[in-house]
């Protein structure tokens, strides 16, 4: 007797698989069409044919700073595409690997050993004010920086961060009047008043990157923060299923010209 399957029928001496036995063969020929998925490049996909939803997860300012550019590029390459950006409000390992969520954007770092990362682009923190803050006039010192009002940044509610570090190895102290979890929200406060904000730019002498778009359209100074800080990395985040997989290659990629858009990069 063959295991999942009865004795021959006695009426037409046939061998009919048992329910056992259909549902392993439909399980067993999902595994080989994932395996062909992963062994087999899709990097020829035609964008033009897909279809469905993209789900990104990101903080609201590198949404707001890749959402025009993705847009343009689906409406030109991939008008079958619809994109879904999601706050960060999952942790990215698990939501990678369950399918919530397609990509990660942002400063990734906390990924599971199985995810793929790809840095995209390296920014450094600057002072965004609002023009004629007392701030622009004249050179910005340490002192000058820690003796304004500023505006925190977290989604914990943290009133701390990296400047804060910066400051105390000066023997200085800030006041922050006021925490806001969203980067948006903390820069048009910045603009409406006296606070200050920490905004992300490129390194002096780098093209402009789309995330600083928010600041100059809010009409933000940026200024040079006197002080050594950690540089700010932006990277994607993806599962190892999806690395071959056509439909998300053309995401990646397009990610990757939207953040370098204006640095004149089309790779």
């Amino acid at each position: 007797m063959i295991v999942g399957f009865p004795d021959p029928d006695r009426a037409g001496q046939t061998m009919v698989p048992t329910p056992r036995a259909e549902a392993l063969r439909e399980e067993a020929a999902s595994v080989v069409r994932r395996l062909g998925a992963l062994l087999t490049p899709g990097t020829g996909v035609d964008p033009a044919v897909l279809h469905g939803t993209f789900t990104l997860q990101a903080a609201d300012l590198v949404g707001a700073a890749l959402a025009p550019g993705l847009l343009r590029l689906a409406r030109r390459e991939a008008p079958g595409v619809s994109l879904r950006f999601r706050a960060e409000e999952w942790e990215a390992g698990p939501a990678l690997r369950d399918g919530r969520i397609d990509l990660e954007i942002g400063s990734i770092d906390h990924a599971d050993p199985e995810t793929r990362v790809e840095e995209l682009v390296t920014l450094r923190m600057a002072a965004a004010v609002r023009p004629g803050h007392p701030l622009t006039e004249g050179p910005l010192t340490p002192d000058r920086l820690a003796a304004a009002e500023h505006v925190a940044v977290s989604r914990r509610g943290r009133f701390t961060g990296p400047l804060d570090t910066a400051l105390a190895e000066q023997n200085l102290h800030r006041r922050v009047a006021v925490v806001l979890p969203s980067h948006l929200a903390a820069m048009t406060l910045a603009a409406r008043s006296d606070v200050v904000c920490l905004v992300p730019t490129t390194p002096s002498g780098a093209a402009p990157s789309p995330l600083a778009d928010a600041a100059a359209v809010l009409g933000l100074r940026l200024l040079d923060i006197p002080l050594p800080l950690p540089p700010l990395t932006i990277g994607m985040a993806w599962h190892p299923r999806h690395a071959a997989d056509g439909g998300h290659h053309w995401l990646r990629d397009a990610v990757r010209r939207t953040l370098h858009a204006s640095a004149g990069s089309t790779t």
